[in-house]
């Protein structure tokens, strides 16, 4: 049995150091348990490896959740211009890029870097290889967070231990049992922030073009959604952030038995009509030319030629029936989690289990592309951090 810590804080990625760093910033002796053998290995992997960790513009319609008043009164509480001045303090400056905040350095490698300095100088203990695999204890006789090789104790326990979403680097979505363990549950669980899949066999064809494409999302046929952007036309579908920003809800209807289908415009600037009349131009001042041909100017080459086989709506849109998403172990968010009701807006403390806080991932909100995910995560961590810090009388 290790001494008895303040705080243990269960999970050492972006939420989980967060906690760490404001429960030790009260005074608090505070360990950290990752069970991976470093800390903020998936935050070294967004935004391309350039982390970006929030964004100029912050609206509720950047979020998912069944209890979006809730996420909103969390978030408000450290908000965008707090994250900035936060990162700003510990030596990450920020830059900005069409709305989207990375540090200056380009490098996702610096942030973490200077989470752990400033863990370290805060000495906070980090332990890495340590997989929890209970929790149990009161608010009144202390916690036992058990791995499998050690049993810590602490007055207080932080679960940060993320979803379910890119268990290549190292997810794997055993902090929800853990919250099922201390009475909480768990909404249903969705990919997110990934590609769609498609059986349509023009698609090994187009596989490696990049386009300009608008996006209109129908479910059993209504429009939904719309993005536009670049989407990776692959193998397997479709990809790209478009693709990421409508995945959620298109997860969601799979899961649900409803007809899912995209319509990908690859030349929105023209309408059905000016777009033939376009063509039919091009057609009678180069006579004895195939569609293809007539499209070479207009699309890359391999999309040419499918668009010209199997172009709607004047021969610019590919119909896409969607049969599934690349699955969380391609995932860049994991959607859904712990409900909101069951943890205090102000605190972030479980209304399940008294001194346990939640935080980041592992709860029910997701954003999407663009660093909302990261400022849920700092967000939830500061509450968790700061308020399980108070919380101890010293």
């Amino acid at each position: 049995m290790a001494a008895t810590r303040d705080v243990i804080v269960v999970g050492g990625g972006a939420s989980g150091m967060m906690a760490a760093i404001w429960a030790a910033r009260q005074g608090c002796q505070v360990t950290v348990l990752e069970k991976e053998e470093k800390p903020g290995r998936k935050l070294l992997a967004t935004g391309n490896g350039k982390c970006n960790f929030t964004n100029e513009y912050q609206s509720m319609d950047c979020y998912y959740s069944q209890d979006k008043e809730t996420a909103a009164s969390i978030l408000k509480q450290f908000d965008k211009e707090k994250t900035v001045n936060f990162f700003r303090e510990l030596g990450i400056f920020p830059t900005v890029k069409n709305g989207y905040y990375y540090p200056h350095s380009g490098q996702a490698e610096s942030v973490v870097r200077l989470f752990l300095q400033e863990l370290s100088r805060l000495k906070v203990k980090v332990k890495c290889g340590e997989q929890v695999k209970a929790i149990s204890g009161s608010i009144e006789s202390g916690f036992c967070v058990k791995t499998a090789t050690y049993a810590y104790e602490g007055k207080r326990v932080i679960l940060a231990a993320g979803g379910r979403a890119s268990s290549i680097l190292g997810s794997d979505g055993s902090g929800y049992r853990l919250a099922r363990e201390l009475g909480h549950s768990v909404t249903k669980l969705y990919p997110g922030l990934t590609g769609l899949l498609s059986k349509e066999l023009f698609f090994p064809k187009i596989s490696g073009v990049r386009a300009q494409a608008e996006l209109i999302l129908l479910i059993e046929g209504e429009a939904v959604k719309k993005e536009t952007g670049e989407v990776q036309l692959t193998s397997y579908g479709l990809s790209g952030i478009p693709v990421f920003q409508l995945c959620r809800t298109a997860c969601e209807a799979l899961e649900q038995g409803k007809r899912t289908e995209l319509l990908a415009d690859f030349l929105p600037e023209l309408t059905e009509e000016e777009f033939l009349e376009y063509i039919e131009e091009l057609g009678k001042r180069n006579p004895g030319l195939e569609k293809k041909e007539l499209y070479a100017g207009i699309f890359d080459r391999k999309l040419a030629q499918v668009l010209a086989d199997k172009g709607i709506y004047g021969g610019k849109v590919l119909y896409v029936p969607i049969h599934g998403s690349r699955g969380f172990e391609q995932a860049q968010v994991t959607a859904g989690g712990v409900s909101l009701t069951e943890v205090s807006e102000a605190t972030m403390e479980s209304k399940r289990a008294s001194g346990v806080y939640l935080t980041g991932e592992l709860l029910d909100v997701d954003g999407i592309c663009g660093g909302y995910n990261l400022q849920w995560a700092w967000s939830t961590g500061y509450l968790a951090g700061l308020w399980a810090g108070k919380s101890i009388d010293r």
